[in-house]
């Protein structure tokens, strides 16, 4: 899309030195142009809107005081970077962002030598900034490395794993905190400017080094000195965390003041060692209407920027997985009062505003801390209440050895409700969740179940939630073939399946998303289909029933075929001794780049007419 004459100062900027040709002057106005810019692209694509309008200036000001890409950014998650993305050279394929063969949602080091790390799960930019800037010294270079984080992926633990680190070594590391949202944060006021412009200059840097020099051979002395210097910081500043963690705290500013963040970052940029530079900003900044709900504006779909609302879908008369997921979770809190809730920060996107409302005191919203979620849950159990953890399938990945360790080696009655399981789409392989059968399945006293429509579903989370011991019921995103949901609460027998469509010849077990495109291939074929619903115990029964009255076995999931539910069908054969032909059907060994649900599925051979074509030819 090529720009029109309404950017003149944007129009002229395909990479970083462009922005460094500017005078420090019209840095305002390209802020001012950068975010209606990014307005109008994301309103034609949808995407993530407000977090990235909230860091323009920020944007801007790093890429004019630093020498990217030698000096190098990373961003945590990647929600804030489609501005940087903008000024990378990216401007015109921005409003391809997130579909099939176009911008890629985060940043990505095959997409552009700017991406400096590929990102997608929270508070990994401390990690990888500090790693690089170890192997950078260590090859005698004097590059700047720079973590951008948000005020909620600095909640998860990796980040103080990282500080921590870094603070007790002299590689030269810049963390900016982007906080949006910290209670902590005092007023940003030209008082705060004023002590951050003292505290960040190169005066006040000589002036503290050389007398480390000198007091340090007084030892009290310098005991005053760094009390003294402690005491008059921790007045002005709320600095004494990352004081203590061994880094140089900056801050906090006016994260929307694009002169003063460049002259601070000019100011620290060769303060040698581990750098804290704490900003303060407001998430969908200059869009009134994110900035009034920067939640619903956080991801959005395709919207109209004249209005002040995003466009409504027209409703349904079929819940999503999630919906039925919330539903079902006060439904059962009304029930049973030992049921607690647990997200890692994702209330909204897991479905759990309902119940957070209902039963406050039953709800914990841990922050972005997976691992943290679920050993928590496990000490819920041990005291008798039954949480239950709601997390996409993706961040599960996050807390495996807290799953194994503290949950099934207890065996502990712990329900995992597993949302965006399989491939998610415009998120590409970052968050998609396609391998939860294969490190589940592994793990002895797991219960795991995939439904094949909304009702079995509910089902399955009532069935998870009475066994004892734990269990996992994994759902994808959207919407299922559209069954209606009982309000009743019943259980499902332990590793049964059922019969869906009765054939000859070839017998296609199916699990979860892949039982109706299996159905709908099996009647073609003339096939019997099974919703095998249990990964794990799986029904050895009907297993062996096929084996013996088909010529051929097919498996499908979605889900890598590596360890995954077919290979449980394999094992369960090769242990029997039967030989027969087995055909299985599932996600390759490849990481499946974005793209719509459907047309990801289409290319893994995983639609209907996919699945039809890679049978008959298999089965000829």
């Amino acid at each position: 899309m090529k720009l029109s004459n309404d950017y003149p100062l944007l129009k002229g900027i395909d990479s970083p030195n462009d922005v460094r040709k500017l005078d420090k002057e019209q840095l305002t106005d390209l802020s001012k142009e950068l975010r209606e810019y990014l307005t109008h692209t994301v309103s034609l694509s949808g995407g993530h809107f407000s977090a990235g309008l909230g860091t323009v200036e920020l944007t801007v000001a790093l890429h004019y005081v630093f020498n990217t890409p030698e000096d190098q950014l990373v961003w945590d998650v990647g929600h804030q970077a489609y501005p940087h993305k903008i000024l990378t050279g990216r401007k015109e394929q921005m409003p391809t962002i997130r579909t099939k063969g176009g911008v890629c949602a985060f940043p990505n080091r095959a997409e552009s030598e700017y991406d400096a790390f590929g990102v997608g799960h929270s508070s990994t930019s401390i990690s990888a900034a500090l790693g690089m800037a170890i192997a950078s010294q260590l090859r005698g270079e004097d590059k700047r490395m720079v973590a951008i984080i948000g005020d909620g992926s600095i909640t998860g633990g990796m980040a103080f794993e990282a500080m921590n680190h870094a603070g007790a070594l002299d590689a030269n590391l810049l963390v900016i905190l982007n906080d949006n949202d910290m209670s902590i944060s005092p007023p940003v006021g030209a008082m705060n400017n004023y002590f951050t412009r003292v505290i960040s200059s190169k005066f006040y840097s000589s002036i503290r080094e050389e007398s480390k020099k000198v007091f340090s051979k007084m030892p009290s002395v310098w005991e005053l000195a760094k009390k003294t210097e402690e005491h008059v910081k921790g007045m002005i500043v709320p600095g004494t965390l990352f004081e203590e963690l061994g880094f140089n705290y900056i801050g906090p500013i006016d994260g929307h003041d694009v002169d003063m963040l460049v002259e601070t970052l000019q100011n620290i940029k060769d303060i040698s060692g581990p750098v804290f530079f704490h900003i303060v900003t407001k998430k969908g900044k200059g869009y009134a209407p994110a900035e009034k709900d920067p939640l619903a504006y956080h991801g959005v779909p395709a919207f109209d920027p004249t209005k002040d609302s995003l466009p409504k879908s027209a409703p349904s008369p079929h819940p999503t997985y999630t919906q039925v997921f919330g539903s079902w979770l006060c439904d059962m809190a009304e029930k049973d009062s030992r049921l607690l809730g647990i997200t890692p920060a994702m209330r909204e996107g897991s479905g759990l505003v309902e119940f957070s409302e209902k039963f406050p005191n039953r709800y914990f919203d841990v922050a972005i801390a997976e691992q943290h979620a679920v050993t928590l849950a496990a000490g819920q159990a041990c005291q008798g209440a039954k949480p239950v953890v709601a997390i996409y399938s993706t961040f599960l990945q996050r807390a495996y050895d807290q799953l194994v360790h503290d949950v099934a080696i207890q065996n502990l009655d712990v329900l995992f409700a597993l949302d965006r399981a399989g491939l998610v789409g415009p998120d590409g392989p970052t968050h998609a969740g396609c391998y939860d059968y294969s490190f589940l399945r592994c793990i002895p006293n797991m219960l795991i179940m995939a439904p094949a429509d909304e009702n079995e579903c509910r089902q399955m989370l009532t069935t998870g939630y009475y066994h004892k011991g734990p269990a996992a019921v994994r759902y994808p995103r959207g919407k299922g073939p559209g069954s209606a949901v009982s309000d009743e609460l019943t259980e499902l027998e332990i590793g049964k399946s059922e019969i869906r469509h009765k054939g000859g010849r070839i017998a296609i077990l199916a699990w979860g998303s892949m039982v109706t495109p299996g159905i709908e291939a099996g009647k073609q074929l003339g096939a019997t289909v099974i919703n095998m619903r249990f990964i794990k115990p799986i029904d050895e029964a009907m297993i062996l029933d096929m084996a013996k009255t088909h010529d051929v076995l097919v498996t499908i999931e979605e889900n890598v075929i590596a360890g995954g539910a077919g290979s449980a069908v394999n094992d369960y054969l090769q242990a029997q001794q039967i030989l027969m032909p087995v055909l299985n059907l599932g996600l390759p060994d490849a990481f499946i780049e974005q793209g719509t649900r459907e047309e990801l599925l289409t290319e893994c051979g995983l639609d209907t007419q996919g699945i039809l074509n890679r049978i008959e030819a298999f089965a000829a």
